[in-house]
């Protein structure tokens, strides 16, 4: 996670140069964001990624030389880029390319469509380490794809659950579900930072990088059933 007393830090990768400026300038229009580099194609994006070790990379699907979902393929199996989340943002938001943002480890997924500032809310969500869809990437097309035996994202740990203690396992099936912190809390009846802790510390144990990471463990390991819901 950031550190709250420091600025959010951003690296935008698009071909599309008037879409990078666009974004910059909204981006440079929060205080507690900013812009750190900015690539036009998947190959710069790695390197400057690499450089500059920002906290969010926006993501655009589509770019020359290497795609999006390429270049988030190539961060998340970086252990050195661990601190790193991706936002894909794309102006095709269909059924497959959330599905595959998703198995590439991305930690959020937005249309390009997006308001002003759902856009920056989405940064500080991903930077949070929480997992972010667009309202149209439901909780049925999560379990669908993830359970798919082609899933090529994030390999889970070879974790057991009885590696987890009881409650570390009903707070991921919640995770798993869709619910944020607070919403957790309330339905186990703690406190917003005990229910934190305790995803954190799933998380640990999951290898996993950020709460996307933790959906895919749940529905791949079958703590939680494609069918559920």
């Amino acid at each position: 996670m950031s550190d709250p007393s420091t600025p959010v830090r951003v690296l935008l990768a698009d071909d599309q140069a008037l879409i990078r400026t666009g974004f910059a300038a909204l981006v440079a229009s929060a205080p507690d964001l900013e812009v750190v580099a900015q690539a036009e194609d998947g190959v710069q994006a790695l390197a400057l990624v690499r450089e500059h070790r920002p906290d969010v990379v926006v993501m655009d699907v589509r770019m020359p030389r290497l795609d999006g979902l390429g270049a988030t393929r190539e961060i998340s199996a970086d252990p050195e880029l661990a601190g790193v989340h991706v936002l894909v943002l794309t102006t095709f938001e269909t059924d497959a390319h959330v599905a595959e943002a998703v198995r590439a480890g991305a930690a959020g997924f937005l249309g390009k469509d997006v308001e002003p500032a759902d856009f920056l809310d989405a940064i500080r969500t991903v930077a949070a380490g929480e997992a972010l869809l667009s309202p149209s990437a439901t909780r049925s097309l999560i379990r669908r794809y993830l359970a798919a035996p082609d899933t090529e994202a994030y390999v889970p740990r070879g974790v057991r659950e009885s590696e987890l203690t009881p409650r570390e396992l009903e707070v991921v099936s919640l995770v798993a579900l869709g619910l944020d912190n607070a919403e957790i809390a309330e339905r186990l009846v703690v406190s917003p930072l005990t229910a934190k802790t305790h995803v954190t510390r799933a998380m640990g144990k999951l290898g996993a990088r950020d709460r996307a990471q933790v959906v895919v463990w749940a529905y791949r390991s079958g703590l939680v059933p494609p069918t559920e819901g």
